[in-house]
């Protein structure tokens, strides 16, 4: 039996990639190291599964098909900006979403399907879209300064109609994301 590391996503729209590109180029003047998401994998998780097997990929995406089966296509605002765990102690920046409640729901359907497949269930679901990951405290207050900067910041609304399934492949240069399949809304 072969393993896939797999994950349930959101992609960003096009249109929307320039306006995050804007945001990522005020951070990438700090000197600092931050590995940033590259602009074609821009995503919200809905679900990371981790090692799967292959085996059992047929029953999840039967689990996905009935659960996106009960959704329509909805909008999501992409609005401000911030940090993980908190803007003192920054692991991850992200851009975030400003009307969530219907993609919050759709993530905690899909949680109670996954469930029942033996996958543990999500703690704390936060819609966010991870655009870097600091690996360093160097320039910390800039970094933390420039989040605030964007705390507001506008990058667009997208409509949310499919949400696809992805194989991610760990590589020295950052992951390789392959779409294994899409499900419309």
């Amino acid at each position: 039996m072969s393993q896939i590391r797999a994950f349930l996503a959101v992609d960003l729209d096009d249109d929307l990639k320039p306006k995050v590109n804007r945001v990522m180029k005020e951070f990438k003047q700090i000197d600092t190291r931050i590995n940033y998401v590259d602009l074609l994998n821009l995503h919200f998780t809905l679900k990371f599964f981790g090692e799967i097997d292959t085996a059992g990929l047929n029953l999840l995406e039967q689990k996905i098909a009935k659960v996106v089966s009960e959704f329509e296509p909805f909008d999501i605002k992409i609005k401000g900006c911030g940090a993980f765990p908190n803007n003192n102690h920054i692991k991850v920046i992200w851009v975030g979403i400003e009307n969530d409640e219907i993609l919050k729901r759709l993530h905690d359907e899909l949680d109670k399907e996954f469930v029942e497949l033996g996958f543990d269930k999500d703690k704390k679901f936060s819609t966010h879209l991870t655009i870097g990951r600091m690996k360093s405290a160097k320039n910390k207050a800039k970094v933390k300064s420039a989040i605030e900067e964007f705390s507001d910041v506008d990058i667009g609304e997208m409509k949310v109609s499919k949400i696809t399934l992805k194989k991610s492949t760990l590589t020295p240069s950052g992951p390789i994301y392959e779409d294994i399949k899409e499900f419309e809304l």
